[in-house]
């Protein structure tokens, strides 16, 4: 029985030592839920362990690689859609979802079959090497759309692949950029049309898999060691006011101060 059978976000297929990870949740243009979190936070410690595997590609199911956080079922439930009833938000969640992709040794070819937004964008960018549909959008509106600080990642890839100004002018106005666009300004590595999106980053994936592999695997660790180092800087200086309590005080809710302490902690 494959190790991938219990994943119900996901959909994960192996081929000449390639895995293609599917964010698998076409009904609601692949928005990450509770569960598409945690199992994203698990797969790239299984796909390590897997001998079968020796590159990556991360695309969508459908028309979307993804819209980002589930926001209408972050609305409905206390805690969002990121933490179980009467859990409490471990602050080392973001942390620790970027670090497991960045630790991955083997290479990530993220195919952006289509709009890739927030949380979304930043497992996309977080990648190795990204291809990406001409048509599709890519951005973070945390800030404009949501009102959240743009964490989880997107403070740091952004600033590293596009530059500080730029960096803060997309992010603090949530704009949407094109592929075309994204490529222009480095933020992506390849655009192609949308029906070869998939096809370009299996040849890339197939290639590197097929390559040297360890030179392949600590050439990426050397490099990812900066962004890791980012991470943790950017993370440990976040903000008190976690996306929770924002959440809670935009549905008009009032949260006592011994609960906004404790999901300080």
């Amino acid at each position: 029985m494959s190790k991938y059978v219990n994943y119900e976000c996901l959909k994960i297929e192996v081929a000449d030592k390639v895995a293609t990870v599917i964010l698998n949740r076409p009904q609601a243009r692949n928005a990450i839920n509770q569960k598409l979190i945690r199992e994203l936070r698990s797969i790239w410690d299984d796909l390590a362990d897997d001998h079968a595997v020796n590159a990556v590609v991360l695309t969508g199911a459908g028309d979307y690689f993804s819209v980002g956080g589930d926001v209408k079922a972050m609305s409905e439930r206390p805690g969002g859609d990121v933490l179980e009833e009467g859990e409490v938000h471990d602050p080392m969640i973001s942390r620790r979802i970027v670090n497991r992709q960045l630790e991955l040794d083997k290479p990530i070819i993220a195919a952006i079959n289509g709009d890739a937004i927030g949380l979304a964008a930043t497992h996309a960018l977080l990648s190795d090497i990204t291809v990406m549909a001409e048509d599709a959008r890519i951005g973070d509106t945390h800030v404009s759309r949501v009102g959240l600080v743009a964490g989880d990642g997107g403070t740091v890839i952004w600033p590293l692949l596009v530059g500080i100004n730029k960096a803060k002018e997309f992010l603090i106005r949530g704009t949407l950029l094109s592929g075309k666009e994204a490529e222009r300004i480095g933020l992506v590595n390849h655009v192609v049309p949308r029906s070869q999106v998939l096809a370009k980053a299996r040849e890339i994936a197939v290639e590197l898999a097929n390559g040297p592999t360890w030179a392949i695997r600590w050439t990426k660790l050397s490099i990812n060691q900066i962004v890791k180092e980012r991470v943790n800087m950017m993370l440990e200086a976040s903000p008190g006011n976690d996306w929770t309590e924002v959440f809670s005080v935009r549905r008009g809710r009032e949260w006592s101060a011994p609960r906004r302490r404790e999901l300080r902690k």
